[in-house]
């Protein structure tokens, strides 16, 4: 397969604290790869190191064979990465649909038929009966939905997605699986943040594990369960007694 996303050497310090340490991996174009660790790993800080909402300190990050690094957050959607965030935030005195509208009218370079993409991102992820609702009116789980929306909306060969079945039920969450699967489906590559172990095994392709900064762990799910090194990372070494 294309690496789509190549992630080399990347580093990042926080008052001389380094929160992302040397971290390398790629991402091939067609899959669905997961980033995992536990809280504090370093996972939000790399989406902000790809997104370009923080400069990096060191290595480089590349997509579509050119490198990304440097360049600004709307130049990066504009190459087709888009993010759908952990906190859902939608512009609450808008509808469902004007919401989606606002990522239909951004995101990745060259033309595009607004409406249809609303619609399309709409029908997509369950929302099109609650187009005319006020955002504020959604539940969490809807929430979840409108944020994927307005991310698809915005065309990514990228999709970033921050933590998508947090707070959600067992049903609500086998949802996502599925919707995730079908944005797949459609040509988007998707690097996910997930907290859902159980989720994650279900999607991922490969799976990329984060403790303190570093990567510790590359592999299949079935690999990266089985490393020694992710179960000390999760439920820590035991004492010698």
């Amino acid at each position: 397969m294309t690496a789509l996303l190549e992630v080399a050497g990347v580093s990042r310090h926080f008052r001389g604290l380094a929160a992302i340490a040397d971290v390398s991996f790629r991402v091939d174009a067609g899959s669905i790869c997961s980033l995992i660790g536990p809280n504090g790993a370093g996972k939000s800080t790399l989406f902000n190191l790809i997104s370009g909402f923080l400069p990096l300190h060191g290595g480089s990050i590349s997509f579509g064979g050119a490198r990304i690094d440097g360049l600004s957050t709307v130049r990066i959607a504009e190459r087709g990465i888009a993010r759908a965030f952990q906190i859902a935030r939608p512009f609450p005195g808008l509808t469902v649909a004007e919401n989606v509208r606002v990522g239909a009218l951004f995101g990745r370079s060259g033309a595009r038929d607004v409406a249809k993409v609303v619609t399309e991102a709409l029908s997509l992820t369950g929302l099109a009966e609650a187009a005319a609702q006020p955002a504020a009116s959604l539940t969490v789980g809807y929430l979840r939905r409108l944020e994927l929306a307005r991310a698809i909306a915005a065309r990514p060969l990228l999709l970033l997605a921050d933590e998508p079945c947090a707070g959600l039920n067992h049903t609500e969450t086998e949802e996502i699986v599925v919707l995730l699967r079908e944005i797949r489906a459609r040509g988007v590559t998707v690097l996910l943040v997930e907290h859902d172990m159980a989720a994650v095994m279900r999607i991922s392709d490969r799976v990329f594990v984060l403790d303190a900064g570093s990567k510790i762990a590359e592999g299949t799910p079935a690999e990266v369960a089985a490393d020694a090194r992710v179960i000390a990372a999760y439920l820590g070494t035991p004492e010698a007694g």
